[in-house]
């Protein structure tokens, strides 16, 4: 077996490269810290930020320009662990994880919490369950893994069409909040999804998941400065101690007795309730470390496991293991994807928690009506609500957009107003990441798995870039579309996404690589009983047909899922030799990759023949 030098595999110059990405980003927030404090307009200083890192990922998925299938859609195998981690960590939830996060831990506290631990959690059952596997497969797309793990052209293209969907509602969602917070940078509310979607193509199309890659590494550099820098500075303000992840601990004594004084309730729920912030205007609805108020104990249960079970088995996540050069480099990939993403979480509840400080501090200053600036302004622009019953300021008689919180933080001392437009840049970034995320996903599912899914057969390489770079356009207006019509809180659309994608693929993945009586029409009956329940259950529960919160779908799609898959696949001829020693071959990570040997035999067959 011929092995290739690692040297040969990596680009040693990709921290130089990122490197020069941070200065610029850093380079352009000085620039307009300076030129702010000689007068220039808010929002021309709101165009530059918003305009300025569009231009630097246009450039940096322009250069990643491919010609070759494999780099077009799997980057060329040779991504290393700790960008593809980046990259994972922040497509997970993008702008949608960290905006509307950050205002669910505001209003509810420790309730928004399944959602971050599903997150984690889930990270770590795909490095331990499914990612050395499937990176051993080497699969472009989860269809493509399915259809070629059981055989079946049948269940490759049902995949990709019951596996679309969930992918939409992501790319609707990033856009919809990516949209939010360009429209409050730029000013253009009209404008602000066109831009995004027309950036997303130009930063897109040349490379594909090549292209997707190193975008998402600038991206989620720009968001992660973005997220932290702002905090930090609070945090020295506040806490001496520029770690807001560590040091706004101790802020919650005192937040305690401020919230009892101020008569915050503590919420005894439902035992399946479920009920985290929506869009718009929110109270703070219970006090912060309160648990299960508006979330009861088992709809906590039921969230996290259903997160859990979407993150690990997301085809908009999973595929990115296919870019690591080795199993052992994938594993990496989940370790760092692990790690940051627990640090965007906690430096979201870190904002939470400096936010919720700031409001109390105003509602406990005696005998004091004053409305602070920062907060003034908010209501101003239509962000907050002030209801004042009485000569005081009460708590509960503040409202703050829920997606607002984190872009508040950095007025509330008094910050240039730079700083604020740095968080949006942010949080455009995130979104640009989630979106794009999903929507390469879907082109690869669309020009792999159902145009050319009917068919083993190895496509001519220039036809089969075509019908990806086709497929991803129309991938990206499909999100458009639904983004556009479909005006739901993209936070509930993320929610389903996962539940949808653990109910229908979550037990049909793991099943196939660790249960080896599984065979083609037990995964037929599982994907598609779990994808159909857990929609129904979406519908029955915005309808209130049922007493049970849409979010929690997955409670009842993922036991049907696997209930069917067990069922039907022993009530069944079982799986033949050939597909029993694909089985054996998947469970060693070791060896060449199943899919790059198949298609050399093919083609090889193919010389043969003519």
């Amino acid at each position: 077996m011929s092995h290739t030098h690692r040297a040969r595999l990596i680009n040693p110059r990709l921290g130089t490269y990122f490197g020069i990405f941070a200065s610029a980003f850093t380079g352009l927030v000085l620039m307009l810290l300076i030129v702010e404090q000689l007068g220039v307009s808010e929002p021309t200083l709101g165009l530059l930020m918003w305009l300025g890192p569009l231009a630097l990922f246009g450039a940096i998925g322009a250069a990643s320009y491919t010609r070759e299938p494999l780099d077009y859609f799997a980057s060329g195998r040779r991504v290393p662990a700790v960008y593809n981690g980046v990259s994972l960590a922040i497509t997970a939830m993008g702008a949608t994880g960290i905006v509307s996060l950050t205002g669910a831990f505001f209003v509810v506290g420790f309730d928004a919490l399944c959602i971050v631990i599903g997150g984690l959690a889930g990270f770590v059952v795909m490095a331990v369950l499914l990612a050395p596997f499937f990176r051993k497969f080497g699969a472009f797309t989860v269809p493509s893994y399915l259809g070629r793990r059981f055989g079946s052209r049948a269940l490759r293209v049902l995949a990709a069409v019951l596996l679309t969907a969930p992918m939409l509602l992501v790319v609707a969602a990033e856009l919809r909040i990516g949209a939010y917070a360009a429209a409050w940078l730029s000013g253009h509310t009209a404008l602000a999804m066109p831009a995004l979607v027309i950036a997303l193509a130009l930063s897109l199309a040349a490379g594909g998941m090549r292209s997707l890659t190193w975008v998402n590494v600038a991206q989620a550099i720009a968001a992660i400065l973005a997220l932290a820098v702002p905090v930090a500075i609070v945090a020295v303000f506040v806490t001496n101690t520029p770690v807001p992840q560590l040091s706004h601990g101790p802020l919650l004594r005192s937040l305690l007795k401020i919230e009892a004084q101020q008569g915050l309730p503590i919420i005894v729920p439902a035992m399946l309730g479920f009920e985290l912030p929506g869009e718009g205007l929110q109270q703070m609805a219970k006090r912060f470390t309160s648990p299960f108020g508006l979330v009861g104990p088992g709809g906590f249960v039921v969230a996290t496991l259903s997160v859990l079970a979407g993150v690990a088995a997301s085809p908009w996540l999973l595929p990115r293991v296919a870019t690591a050069p080795s199993v052992y480099e994938a594993r990496k990939s989940l370790g760092w994807a692990t790690f940051m993403f627990g640090f965007i979480m906690l430096t979201v509840s870190s904002v939470a928690v400096f936010m919720r400080d700031a409001v109390m501090d105003i509602v406990t200053v005696e005998g004091s009506t004053q409305v602070p600036e920062w907060l003034a302004r908010l209501v101003a622009i239509g962000h907050a609500e002030i209801e004042s019953r009485s000569t005081r300021l009460a708590a509960t008689g503040i409202s703050i957009e829920r997606d607002a919180v984190l872009f508040a933080l950095p007025s509330v001392l008094g910050m240039p107003s730079v700083m604020t437009q740095m968080a949006l840049a942010g949080a455009v970034a995130a979104a640009l990441a989630g979106a794009g995320a999903a929507t390469v996903a879907i082109g690869n599912v669309l020009a792999e798995d159902v145009f050319n899914g009917l068919s083993w057969e190895p496509v001519p390489p220039v036809a089969r870039l075509w019908v990806g770079r086709l497929s991803l356009g129309i991938a990206l207006g499909l999100g458009w579309l639904i983004a556009a019509m479909a005006p739901t809180d993209p936070l509930r659309l993320m929610i389903w996404a996962f539940a949808i994608t653990g109910s229908a693929a979550f037990p049909v993945l793991v099943l196939s690589i660790w249960w080896k009586r599984c065979n083609a029409f037990g995964a037929i009956a599982g994907l598609a009983t779990g994808f159909a329940v857990a929609v129904l259950a979406i519908v029955a529960g915005e309808a209130k047909w049922i007493e049970i919160d849409s979010a929690l779908a997955a409670m009842f799609g993922v036991p049907v899922s696997i209930l069917a898959t067990i069922v039907v696949g022993l009530a069944t001829p079982s799986p033949n030799r050939h597909v029993l020693e694909l089985v054996r071959d998947i469970r060693v990570p070791g060896g060449e990759i199943i899919q790059d040997r198949e298609t050399r035999l093919v083609r090889l067959k193919q010389r043969t023949k003519s």
